[in-house]
């Protein structure tokens, strides 16, 4: 049974940085292609950023420069480090594994931009 279990969120002001971890289990993390989604208040959930399997790394326009991933297949963990923050960048994230075709997620973690 794969198991996601992200933590990190918090309450940060603009231009202030935050990283997230999101800890697998019930796989064999290193095979998988893993990555981040988020939800704003209204909005659709959307996707993020990802790490393939490779390393190869695919990410939105509105976080470049600004969120980068890794993961560390040893401890089954995959990081989204977050930079310079805006206030547009809150939202509940999502960590997100595919396993073939299937996809996994975690419980979310709420992320919060204000001043």
């Amino acid at each position: 049974q794969v198991q996601l279990v992200e933590s990190g969120g918090g309450l940060v002001q603009p231009g202030g940085s935050l990283r997230l971890s999101c800890v697998a289990s019930g796989t064999i993390f290193r095979l998988n292609a893993v990555g981040w989604y988020r939800q704003a208040p209204g909005k659709e959930r959307e996707w993020v950023i990802f790490i393939s399997s490779a390393g190869t790394i695919n990410y939105i326009d509105a976080v470049k420069g600004r969120f980068t991933i890794s993961r560390d297949n040893a401890k089954n963990t995959v990081y989204l480090q977050m930079n310079s923050l805006k206030p547009e960048d809150t939202a509940v994230y999502y960590c997100n594994l595919l396993v073939g075709s299937m996809n996994y997620w975690g419980q979310g973690t709420q992320v919060t931009v204000s001043s």
